[in-house]
């Protein structure tokens, strides 16, 4: 495997879990059928965090999913909350990248 490839796939694995656990904007993390529900936004965030792009472009991202594609009233703070932590992935994965 690449290592661009392997980078991909850690950021991946580290992203999952905090979508389902810290943003879950429909309630689902103690459902377990449902705990691949917002795998499909992984990628999405994997390519902010690996471009480097600021907080603000994963609040952004996020809040757009919330509001617009789930048709939620959204909840700023949860999303800010989730954009902090996935930072911190991308510092764990890349360092202070």
């Amino acid at each position: 495997m690449n290592e661009q490839r392997e980078r991909a796939r850690r950021y991946n694995d580290a992203i999952c879990p905090i979508l389902l656990r810290d943003w879950d904007p429909i309630g689902v993390a103690d459902i377990p059928e449902a705990h691949d529900e917002y795998n499909m936004y992984a990628d999405g965030v994997a390519g902010i965090l690996m471009r480097g792009e600021p907080k603000q472009k994963l609040v952004e991202y996020l809040w757009t999913i919330e509001t617009e594609n789930m048709g939620l009233d959204g909840n700023r703070t949860r999303v800010e909350s989730a954009a902090i932590r996935l930072l911190q992935v991308r510092r764990e994965i890349d360092g202070d990248a």
